[in-house]
């Protein structure tokens, strides 16, 4: 018993590291149980977990639930999805319990082997990207993939957007973070969109991106995603960022392009924006401004620094001391706004920017410009009147649309709007508007009108027909005066059309832009991407290179083989009917027909191409000319099909060739039904037409049938039993008896006249009708030849 009692120093020891293993072990349990978040069991399979997923993500995702934890359950669920889809990890969970969050507290047996990861994070205070520690930059710019397609891609049309893939535990993001923040501050200022991607919360838009690591940082613009490739440093992440934007965005204006730059305005139909500073380099502000309003404004830069830009500075009386931005339209001589300013802020040139998107009366060119310059009735207080003139761009009509512009200026209203449309490129809009009041279409005529709703419909009033004159300036004034106290004056009502858009020919331009900036991208990847990135992109290059290439190589090789036995190929297949070689083809209808011979016979049936049939006449030397003439007569209307070919099998010099091909067949039985039993004669197949498809490995037979009449008035019945009849027996003393003139005469006649309902035949073969005897294989042909 003395034994048996434990010494108390040892029992307090032996409580406190019991304590100690206890506490370890609750540490160590996991915080959350994959299995009951999922609600799924532990023998659950991959697809029951799989499909459980889906409905719970979508259940709790936090854009369709409104629940205040939606946002923690969907993070669990998608926690717990992981470990649960990954063997290895349910593996690891089921024997210990672990998970991401809790492996580095494991058992001592995966202590040892993970001392190198094993961080105290309150000791060492990593600000790592858990939910407890996310820095809170990073959760005000967090993305989510529904957000990333329906607000970053459309937006990014008009700023770029720099975004960071980040995860939890990711420790070189950690290094990154204080140039990160300072780089956020500075671009979000200018205008530059920001985003954050977590990979362990959004995996999919990772996916989406192309990224595959943490930390990467890529830029979007116009919906094209670009990696940023180099040190993480604030010069290099800025001028990754002007290296985003497009190059001709902004142009560069001295004394000898200046007069160039203003005049365009017309051709462009935008005002243009000039800015005057000190330094060489373009500011990214302006370029980012620029970028923005590229569909409303033209841009240039002037640098004061140059001698090539003095007399510019004459001229508009800049200031060298300030930036300055000058804004013109159609008059190039005088600025049409201004604005000076030492240190231009993004909220400044933004209402300047907007202030000025338009021409004192720009040309109406597509509708996304009609609806902004006439825009749709919303409120009373709110309504806008368009002042249409439909002119023309011939000389004759110059003066009246420049006293129009004239008018224009000085006529400017907060709800009148003043704009110009040539007929002849939105001839619709035209008709609709000017037909109530003159038929003719070449006369410039002005028209106010107002806009009702989306769909297209409008009131409106022709007012005058326009010559520039001071009559129809004052009746113009007047309507405009009326209308400004009594809207009704518009009286005529239509659905407008939709307008043509009169830059679409500019189409090829932004196509070679596009590629230019495409083939930059590849580029740019295959220098700098990982081979892990590039593997889709060499996947698809391979792919097709070996496609095009193998399919160049069979068919070289199959067009050389299958010239190379068409040489030996009989040229003419239908000969005269003396039967010599050299005889010339029947003048009409001819068709070729090639010889089924040993050299023939592969390419021609056994290896014919899918779909193809070949149509094949059994004939003896005797009968050779009779029925090749023949066979040529009623099949000729069906040579224009490309995938029929014509041939003929002589049986004198391939007896046996016939017999085993219809033993090789299914059901040969009923093929040789009306042949005699007896099978004392050997059967003459002399007439017979087979349809054989060599890929499918079948056959279609004709059988002769004899249906006119012989010299002696013979019916049909009786010629029929002999035309498929059998061979006479000799005389007695085995020599063929000698025929009289009438017999042979009869003999071709029964000949002849074994083709008759070829043709009958032959639709029913076209219209797939006919019986199909299928054969295990072709029987060789070199190998029943007899020896000759």
């Amino acid at each position: 018993m003395a034994g048996s009692i434990m010494n108390p120093p040892l029992a307090v020891m032996a409580v406190v590291v019991l304590s100690v293993l206890l506490a370890g072990a609750s540490h160590a349990a996991p915080e959350m149980d994959p299995y009951k978040i999922l609600g799924v069991t532990r023998s659950a399979s991959q697809a029951e977990i799989k499909k459980v997923y889906k409905r719970l993500a979508k259940e709790w995702h936090p854009d369709k639930n409104k629940d205040p934890g939606a946002e923690d359950m969907f993070i669990k669920i998608t926690k717990s999805y992981e470990i649960l889809s990954s063997e290895d990890r349910r593996a690891n969970y089921d024997r210990y319990g672990q998970t991401d969050d809790t492996q580095a507290y494991s058992s001592s047996r995966y202590r040892q082997r993970q001392d190198n990861f094993y961080f105290d994070e309150s000791f060492f205070n990593f600000p790592f990207n858990t939910k407890n520690h996310r820095d809170f930059t990073d959760s005000k710019y967090t993305l989510h993939f529904s957000q990333y397609v329906s607000e970053v891609v459309p937006d990014s049309y008009r700023r770029p957007y720099l975004i960071k893939i980040t995860s939890d535990w990711c420790f070189s993001c950690i290094h990154i973070e204080p140039v990160w923040k300072e780089v956020v501050q500075e671009m979000e200022g200018l205008g530059v969109g920001i985003g954050v991607v977590d990979v362990g919360y959004e995996r999919r838009l990772a996916n989406h991106l192309g990224a595959h690591r943490t930390p990467s940082i890529l830029g979007v613009i116009s919906g094209k995603v670009t990696f940023f490739h180099y040190a993480v440093a604030k010069e290099h992440l800025r001028q990754f960022v002007e290296d985003l934007l497009p190059q001709r965005v902004v142009e560069r204006i001295t004394d000898k392009n200046e007069q160039q730059f203003l005049s365009s305005w017309h051709e462009l139909n935008k005002p243009h924006v000039l800015l005057f500073d000190q330094v060489p380099a373009v500011p990214l502000l302006f370029k980012l401004a620029a970028f923005a309003y590229k569909d409303y404004l033209q841009f240039g830069y002037v640098d004061q620094g140059l001698a090539e830009t003095a007399e510019l500075q004459k001229r508009f009386n800049i200031n060298t001391y300030a930036p300055t931005m000058l804004v013109f339209k159609e008059n190039t001589d005088k600025p049409a706004d201004i604005i000076q300013a030492k240190g231009m802020k993004k909220q400044i040139i933004d209402e300047f920017m907007s202030n000025n998107k338009f021409l004192l009366a720009p040309r109406l060119v597509n509708q996304k410009l009609f609806d902004e310059l006439c825009p749709v009735k919303q409120f009373h207080r709110r309504r806008k009147f368009c002042v249409l003139l439909m002119t023309t761009d011939e000389e004759t009509y110059s003066s009246g649309n420049q006293e129009f512009l004239s008018f224009a200026s000085t006529n400017t209203r907060d709800v009148v709007r003043f704009a110009y449309v040539y007929q002849r490129l939105q001839q619709p809009l035209c008709d609709i508007l000017m037909h109530s009041e003159d038929n003719s279409q070449s006369t410039p005529q002005v028209v106010i009108l107002e806009r009702r709703n989306t769909a297209g419909k409008a009131l409106f009033k022709p007012v005058t027909a326009w010559n520039g004159s001071e009559e129809d300036k004052l009746r113009l004034l007047e309507e405009l005066e009326r209308l400004q106290k009594d809207p009704s004056i518009l009286i005529h009502d239509a659905m407008l059309p939709e307008l043509n858009n009169e830059f679409a020919s500019m189409f090829v331009v932004r196509w070679i832009y596009a590629s230019y900036d495409y083939l930059s991208e590849v580029i740019d990847d295959i220098l700098h991407n990982n081979w892990r990135e590039m593997m889709p992109l060499l996947s698809l290059i391979f792919s097709a290179l070996f496609i095009l290439f193998g399919t160049v190589v069979i068919q070289a090789f199959s067009d050389s083989s299958e010239d190379k036995q068409m040489k030996p190929k009989v040229k003419d297949g239908i000969k005269a009917e003396n039967g010599s070689s050299g005889s010339r083809p029947p003048k009409k209808n001819f068709v070729e027909v090639t010889e089924l011979t040993d050299i023939t016979y592969i390419s021609n049936l056994v290896k014919l191409r899918p779909g193809h049939i070949n149509i094949v006449l059994v004939l003896t030397d005797a009968s050779k000319n009779i029925l090749l003439s023949k066979f040529a007569k009623e099949v000729y209307s069906f040579t224009g099909t490309q995938t029929l070919h014509f041939s003929f099998l002589n049986l004198d010099k391939h007896s046996e060739w016939m017999s085993t091909l219809l033993e090789y067949a299914q059901d040969a039985a009923q093929i040789d039904a009306d042949e005699d039993d007896s099978g004392s004669r050997k059967t003459d197949y002399t007439g017979f037409v087979l349809a054989l498809n060599g890929h499918k490995k079948y056959l279609c037979l004709f059988k002769p049938v004899y249906t006119g009449e012989d010299l002696d008035g013979k019916s049909s019945e009786d010629e029929a039993g002999t035309s498929v009849g059998k061979p006479r027996p000799g005389s007695r003393d085995g020599h063929p008896q000698r025929k009289s003139s009438r017999s042979r005469s009869t003999s071709t006649l029964q000949i002849h006249h074994k083709l008759d309902r070829l043709g009958l035949w032959m639709e029913r073969l076209m219209e797939g009708t006919l019986p199909r005897y299928y054969v295990p294989a072709w029987p060789g042909l070199d190998k029943i030849t007899p020896s000759k």
